[in-house]
């Protein structure tokens, strides 16, 4: 997408989703809780260690947005009013920017489809908007949409030993009820690694 293009109405379809790689705003966005979420600092066990370091590996690449687009994430989203960067309201911190790869969440297009998370595919690649139009890669995303889920499994989804956060039908996204997890692997968050509002990002 151009630095300073506005959301588009185009709403997110299959079709839309198997389009060649291209930058365009979507205007139902999918991001994090919309609702405040307290975190409490932890430390990832071992494994979940071992996962963050596969996840950084396996996004390392993905730090140019045009290498982002051309490995699928082309959704740059937003919520209802059109807001592009996500932030707490209540001051928490912000999110950033999402860019979401639309064939990684196929039940948002079919509540039949599989819903699944896997370290090394987050859904949503998450950029702290800088100075001049530059956009830098702080964190990932991974985001299911709950009906599915709990359709197909026994429990909440849940990666690097922690359970992904719950965001209910209602929310500033117009999505139905889902379930997402941030990882800041690329920028320290000093609240906790996994908690959705990072002090650190801001939004212009």
């Amino acid at each position: 997408m151009k630095k300073g293009t506005e959301p588009m109405n185009e709403p997110i379809t299959p079709e839309s989703a198997r389009r060649p790689a291209r930058r365009w705003p979507l205007p139902v966005a999918l991001s994090i809780l919309a609702l405040a979420v307290f975190a409490i600092p932890v430390t990832a066990n071992a494994d979940g260690q071992s996962a963050l370091a596969a996840a950084r590996d396996a996004t390392a690449g993905l730090h140019d947005l045009d290498a982002a687009n051309a490995a699928g994430y082309v959704a740059r989203v937003a919520d209802l009013q059109g807001i592009t960067c996500i932030a707490d309201p209540g001051g928490a911190g912000a999110m950033g920017v999402h860019y979401l790869n639309p064939s990684l969440v196929p039940e948002l297009f079919d509540p039949a489809a599989a819903a699944g998370v896997d370290a090394l595919t987050p859904e949503l690649l998450v950029f702290d908007p800088g100075p001049n139009g530059t956009e830098r890669l702080v964190a990932l995303e991974y985001l299911t949409i709950k009906a599915s889920w709990d359709a197909q499994h026994a429990g909440p989804p849940s990666l690097f030993g922690r359970t992904f956060n719950q965001t209910p039908a209602g929310n500033r996204f117009g999505l139905p009820a889902y379930y997402s997890l941030h990882a800041w692997i690329w920028d320290p968050n000093p609240t906790d690694q996994f908690a959705p509002w990072n002090p650190r990002v801001s939004c212009p």
